[in-house]
């Protein structure tokens, strides 16, 4: 039975400072169907064994190791403390933690405006909430706070480049955020929190070298939880699976509060769901809910499973809530093409128009929105003003993500030949595109297609099934279809299909290394 469909409004803060953005606070209850009653998997290690993905990890509050106040007190024994021991270990907060230390170190900054330390502490649970929660009003006075920190002390202020190289990763500028994370390392080269931001600038722009020399170093300076679960990250980059459910299988056995445990459910469950395991995803989804009823990913995740199960108005219901509780676009864009298959275009549009609104909020917040908005503009929108914004994405942030989004776009307009380039850069191990992605998979193998390179894309688009038979509601058909189109390969095997001649990636973007 379906539910009414409520508005997707950004919630606010709960904690107002003068010109903050509001006070209307998360809601926090769950239904039993979408949260699950479940055990969970942590408890079964073989289940969260297999599965590790790409988690939300570079903008987790990790600025201020427990040594690293400086002249500023510590807040008192409570909600505010506990957030502090969790920025200590690296892990996430619960919001409602969050929120405390914001209304602590608020109260710190109005009483001591020259506490450097403090200031930075604010700056950075600033960037968390805003995306934890898709608060963008949140970034602007993360950027105010941080910067009030490096102008009070300019000089040896690791704890504020830290957070501006969060923010700008959180932001989508790489390059900022590569400048900030240096900056922070050169300052205090010891300081293992810097790492992750650093790994997630350098995957941003491409510069997977870097993402292994900074794994490296973080690896050397720390081994817990945090640490595993963002070398889970980049061993999921790499095509590395089983290097991947490893890491992160030892990071949740080592989880030390619900929010820590529920962000590597969430993670299990997406590597889950890239490799098809649809009530493994699932499984490790409601886990995330039950353990965390702020874990909005793991909602959305719910949604993107029940769907693939046929449990249709389940997954209606999840995607919902997701959506108010933390309106992205990729929560929007996905339920919308959910509307498309099953033939309700009103509730689809409406979900598009949604999702462009969204656009627009986190534009005016410095929130860049590339790769999701081409795909979305590729695909139901007009692929030629994709083109030109992904061309200009592809200057700032040339990574593989980027990549594959250009690729797609550039074959909706019309442009295959060029499309191609990008789609062996996102797809070719030689060009980083490690990752085992079915979309990827599909895209390149339709581009092939129209290119007339026959067995190639038989190849890719057998792929992309493979890999994930249930990557998305409308392209999986297509993929189908397209395979039946080009029939079977011919007798003589591949050596006889036209179009195996190697194909040359594009050249790279300004400031990015070679591909070869």
């Amino acid at each position: 039975m379906e539910i009414e469909e409520r508005q997707p409004v950004p919630p606010g803060s709960g904690h107002p400072v003068p010109g903050g953005p509001g006070t209307e606070e998360p809601v926090g209850a769950r239904s039993e169907e979408l949260s699950g009653a479940r055990r969970s998997p942590l408890g079964r290690r073989p289940l969260i064994a297999a599965a590790a993905g790409c988690a939300v990890l570079g903008g987790v509050l990790v600025l201020l190791p427990s040594a690293g106040w400086g002249g500023a007190p510590r807040p008192a024994p409570g909600a505010a403390a506990r957030a502090v021991s969790a920025v200590g270990a690296g892990a996430p907060a619960a919001l409602s933690d969050l929120g405390a230390l914001i209304d602590d170190r608020e109260s710190r900054v109005r009483a001591r405006p020259r506490d450097d330390v403090s200031w930075a502490v604010l700056g950075v649970a600033y960037t968390e909430r805003a995306r934890r929660t898709a608060a963008d009003a949140f970034y602007p006075k993360a950027e105010n706070a941080l910067r009030t920190s490096l102008r009070l002390r300019p000089a040896d202020n690791a704890a504020a480049l830290e957070g501006l190289a969060s923010l700008a990763g959180a932001r989508g500028d790489f390059r900022a955020a590569k400048r900030w994370g240096e900056a922070a390392s050169k300052a205090a080269p010891k300081r293992w929190t810097t790492y992750p931001a650093l790994i997630d600038a350098y995957n941003g722009l491409g510069d997977y070298k870097a993402v292994d020399r900074a794994l490296g170093k973080l690896l050397a300076l720390r081994s817990g939880p945090a640490a595993q679960a963002v070398a889970s990250r980049v061993y999921r980059d790499r095509g590395r699976r089983e290097d991947a459910a490893a890491a992160i299988s030892d990071a949740a056995a080592g989880a030390a509060t619900p929010s820590e445990q529920a962000a590597f459910l969430t993670q299990g469950g997406d590597l889950a769901w890239e490799r098809g395991d649809r009530q493994e995803s699932l499984d490790h989804y409601r886990a995330a809910v039950s353990t965390d009823a702020d874990a909005y990913d793991a909602l959305a995740g719910q949604g993107r499973a029940l769907a693939a199960l046929g449990r249709v108005p389940q997954a209606l219901r999840a995607y919902r809530a997701a959506l108010a509780e933390r309106p992205v676009l990729r929560y929007a864009l996905e339920l919308g093409e959910l509307y498309d298959k099953l033939g309700r275009g009103t509730e689809a549009r409406a979900q598009y128009g949604l999702l462009r609104d969204l656009v627009r909020r986190d534009g005016a917040a410095g929130v860049d929105d590339e790769p999701v908005l081409g795909l979305f503009e590729a695909d139901h929108g007009d692929p030629r003003a994709a083109v030109k914004e992904l061309r200009a994405a592809w200057q700032r942030r040339p990574g593989i993500a980027v990549a594959d989004a250009l690729g797609w776009a550039l074959h909706h307009a019309g442009d295959d030949q060029e499309a191609l380039g990008f789609a062996v850069r996102a797809t070719d191990k030689e060009h980083g595109g490690g990752v085992r992605s079915a979309l990827y998979a599909y895209h390149r193998g339709q581009i092939e297609r129209d290119l007339g390179l026959s067995g190639p894309a038989r190849r890719h688009l057998t792929e992309a099934l493979r890999i994930n038979p249930y990557f998305s509601p409308l392209l999986v058909p297509a993929a189908r279809e397209a395979l039946t189109a080009l029939g079977e390969p011919p007798a003589g095997g591949p050596a006889e299909e036209s179009g195996d001649e190697d194909t040359e990636a594009p050249p790279a973007a300004p400031g990015q290394a070679p591909a070869r």
